[in-house]
């Protein structure tokens, strides 16, 4: 590899991060702050040594194909790679990295602000006051729902989960939990977690259900129009992580027809457009995916990409290595 390995950036960056790859690398930065095209994606990624993709662009294994054989690593901008074919990078040999914890608080803040917003109708409130519907108080006017003494029902809980699950203990909500696997008794202990090995079961159980899972064939869909209707007609939905994850149809279904009181989204489906139907909505709260928007995490996660690249260049395990399942990290990588 030369001296100064050629970077390629899909998306816009933090000015500071920009600044450094300048300084670092052969960066080939964009000024523009859109998604590249697959031909765009393509054509990009069969001329560099390093590619810095974010969670809006779709490196297939037919992209990964087009790759030449100068690219070693894809240190991907974000802790998700659900958007990357990590198998297909895998078998040619190429690196994949992300950045995980970077954004675990900012995104579990986002959580517990819409976990607090729904019950009480926050959102709702501020639409009917800038629209002038406001006539006074009245002891019966937008009433929403106690949020302590509430029953908190965590889908994932791996570093967002158990974030939020602290917060939650701060509002007087109980906690509880379903995960692919029980997380060990000493940080179920330290949570007050209590763990469902069956989600239909739990579903049922509990007034508030976040969703914090990983987007896997999985869990396509797995709050489904089945899973909703288990719900109770005063529980809410929170869901941060991605929005493949419900089907989004079928909530705005049960929101219309008040199976549910209330959601609050973060990511969709088919983003950046939600479905149709929620923006009528008035117990839907639609969040531009912001989880980790803030400058600091999105400072940490430059400088994580960076970390990864700069790892990469001094033959160095790369410290944020993603690998398909069943794959083995031998001790020379």
């Amino acid at each position: 590899m030369q001296k100064r390995p050629i970077v390629h950036v899909t998306r816009r960056l933090p000015n500071s991060i920009e600044d450094r790859m300048r300084d670092l690398f052969e960066a080939r930065l964009r000024a523009e702050d859109t998604p590249m095209s697959a031909a765009e994606l393509k054509s990009a990624i069969s001329d560099c040594d390093v590619f810095v993709p974010t969670v809006t662009d779709n490196i297939t294994k037919d992209v990964i194909e087009a790759a030449s054989s100068r690219l070693k690593l894809i240190a991907n901008f974000g802790a998700g790679t659900n958007h990357i074919d990590v198998a297909a990078a895998y078998a040619k040999g190429i690196t994949v990295t992300n950045t995980p914890g970077v954004l675990t608080e900012d995104t579990a803040d986002l959580t517990m602000a819409l976990i607090l917003a729904l019950p009480r109708r926050l959102v709702e409130g501020d639409r009917r006051m800038r629209a002038g519907e406001f006539k006074g108080w009245t002891p019966t006017h937008m009433l929403g729902h106690r949020v302590r003494g509430k029953a908190l029902g965590i889908i994932g809980m791996g570093r967002i989960g158990q974030a939020i699950a602290r917060r939650a203990h701060a509002f007087g909500l109980s906690v509880h939990y379903h995960n692919r696997h029980r997380v060990p008794k000493g940080i179920e202990d330290s949570l007050c977690a209590k763990y469902w090995d069956d989600l239909d079961s739990m579903l049922a159980a509990v007034d508030i259900v976040s969703v914090n899972c990983p987007s896997t064939p999985d869990t396509h869909h797995l709050i489904d129009e089945d899973r909703l209707k288990l719900m109770g007609a005063d529980s809410y939905i929170v869901n941060t992580s991605r929005g493949e994850i419900i089907d989004e149809a079928a909530l705005a279904e049960a929101l219309s027809n008040g199976l549910i009181a209330g959601a609050g989204l973060d990511v969709y489906e088919d983003e950046p457009a939600p479905h149709p139907s929620l923006f009528d909505l008035p117990n839907a709260i639609l969040a531009p995916h912001i989880g980790s928007a803030t400058f600091e995490s999105r400072q940490e996660m430059g400088e994580k990409v960076l970390i990864n690249i700069r790892a990469m260049m001094d033959h160095h395990a790369c410290p944020d290595r993603v690998l398909p399942p069943g794959a083995r990290l031998s001790l020379a990588s």
